[in-house]
């Protein structure tokens, strides 16, 4: 009976050992996403400034393209 109990209890503090270190694993790459969502993130707002602030220049360009010359 005793060694029943010993060896169930050796089950579990071998499965809370798993757990624990599966738990770490996942933990880390859980901060390792992260960092590169945020990584992400940042490079999709510079993309966006980017491309607002060709935009803006172009629209100028593009307005002036469009204009008649004087002597028409």
């Amino acid at each position: 009976m005793a060694d029943d109990v010993s060896a169930a209890l050796i089950d579990v503090q071998t499965q809370l050992a798993f757990q624990e270190d599966m738990l770490n694993a996942l933990n880390e790459r859980v901060v390792a996403q992260d960092l590169e969502i945020r990584n992400l993130r940042r490079t999709l707002e510079l993309l966006h400034e980017q491309i607002q602030q060709k935009n803006s220049a172009g629209e100028g360009a593009l307005t002036h393209e469009l204009e008649r010359p004087p002597h028409y």
